[in-house]
């Protein structure tokens, strides 16, 4: 199965790939659905399963279902726009349906978050249905959210998977096949999945989505680092970013810094992400909204830090991270509510590592050697929100989980390329930590820092 860069960083909105933009992908495919039907329809309902059930009012999946209802996609969110119509369909109960007119749609009973078992197939299941005159259901459809903003059907879950799209000159499902792919061709990881992508778009749409995506993920450090306040859902969490740059700036050139700052430089831009993320500002899956600081951290840390990085290297880093976070969905999960934390903050690190190796210099070998190292010191990381909010620990995770990255590069190009632990193996090893994982440690906020938390 192909991935492309583009499947791995998607611009969407926060806070979680999963919870929000899945959601709402699923619902502008249902309309896409009711469009082909012969019938009129009259109304809309939805229900929702599993971990999008559990953490959904947290992760504000009811908001993006009624937005994604309403004609909103991730990639073209306006927020402005989303609080008006918001505001008009709670009053009126009518959903304005392009192609379908208005439709009758109450949030309070015509969306129900279902706490019993999750639907059969995957944790995050919704279920979307349309109703005639007298209320009665006419169609129907069953959508699964498995991570990083992709949605699925109940149908294309259980169906094989589909045949390439086109022919690639490197087919790699395994980094093992990656690796013999760059020894024989003599070829990079970035040149290879560079050659993969132009099967499908022209290398000016390639080379200008790679700049948005950067574009968009520095746009979002930048917001983070000036914005202040307390963050919605309740717990009343501040912001932090701010003024932790505040202070590292007011210690630049002292001589008594300690070196071990560049690491609140590296956790402060991966911070700045997660914060813009957890109040619903625009973010890049990488591969996900909860992980999403950590690659653009490694990636700021990098330009801003290190002596001769150039952004005409960008693409390479950007290319390579591809590749390892494409392994880690086809052999295992990206997903939070399938194998926890370690899928996505974990995910992220080995994305970050493999990209950073890969602009300092790093052999294939190398390469693939700096992913293991972080995603195997992710293995076992719990899934565990307070609250259902995309915030503790989330926000912080992502700054331990950057400058894991680095430190796994920096490690890995120490060495030869040659290691114990194949990524391959570590790959498989967090699958199956994934689904021997209780339930409680994989976004549902049952168990974990969820539910250990100070009464007062």
């Amino acid at each position: 199965m192909f991935l492309s860069v583009f499947d791995m960083f998607k611009v969407g909105i926060g806070p979680s790939s999963s919870h929000t933009m899945g959601p709402m992908v699923a619902a502008a495919r249902f309309l896409d659905h009711l469009r082909t039907l012969p019938f009129g329809v009259a109304g809309l309902r939805a229900s929702l399963h599993g971990s999008l059930a559990f953490t959904g009012v947290g992760h504000a999946t009811d908001r993006a279902v009624i937005l994604g209802l309403a004609g909103f996609t991730p990639n073209a969110y306006d927020a402005q726009r989303a609080q008006t119509t918001l505001a008009q369909i709670r009053q009126s109960g009518r959903i304005d349906a392009a192609g379908l007119g208005q439709l009758r749609f109450a949030p309070d009973t015509d969306l129900v978050f279902d706490y019993g078992p999750p639907l059969p197939g995957h944790a995050n299941g919704l279920v979307l249905m349309a109703t005639d005159a007298q209320g009665d259901v006419i169609a129907q459809e069953t959508y699964f959210s498995i991570g990083g903003g992709f949605v699925v059907t109940g149908d294309e879950l259980r169906a094989p998977p589909p045949a390439p799209a086109a022919d690639f000159p490197y087919p790699f499902n395994t980094a093992a096949q990656m690796l013999d792919m760059a020894r024989d061709s003599g070829k990079s990881i970035a040149s290879m999945k560079r050659a993969n992508e132009l099967k499908l778009r022209s290398a000016s749409d390639l080379d200008q989505g790679l700049r948005r995506i950067w574009q968009v993920m520095t746009d979002c450090i930048d917001r983070g680092l000036q914005a202040d306040g307390t963050l919605p859902g309740g717990l009343n969490v501040r912001r932090r970013a701010k003024g932790i740059l505040t202070a590292l700036r007011t210690e630049q050139g002292l001589n008594l810094t300690a070196p071990h700052t560049i690491n609140d430089w590296i956790g402060v831009y991966a911070m700045a992400v997660n914060e813009e993320n957890a109040a619903g500002g625009q973010v890049v899956t990488a591969p996900t909204n909860g992980a999403a600081g950590v690659v653009p951290a490694t990636i700021r840390y990098w330009l801003d830090h290190v002596p001769g990085a150039r952004v005409a290297r960008l693409d390479d880093f950007l290319l390579t991270a591809a590749a390892i976070g494409g392994l880690i969905k086809h052999n295992a999960s990206i997903s939070g509510a399938e194998c926890g934390c370690q899928a996505e903050v974990g995910a992220a690190a080995a994305m970050a590592a493999a990209g950073l190796a890969a602009v300092l210099g790093g052999t294939p070998e190398q390469i693939e050697n700096a992913a293991e190292i972080a995603l195997e010191h992710h293995l076992g990381m719990t899934c565990d929100p307070v609250k259902g909010l995309v915030q503790v620990p989330c926000i912080e995770r992502n700054g331990l989980g950057a400058i894991k990255a680095v430190s796994a590069a920096s490690l890995a190009l120490r060495g030869d390329g040659t290691h114990f632990m194949p990524l391959d193996n570590c790959i498989e090893a967090m699958r199956q930590t994934g689904a021997d994982m209780s339930e409680k440690y994989k976004e549902t906020a049952l168990g974990g820092l969820a539910v250990n938390i100070p009464n007062c």
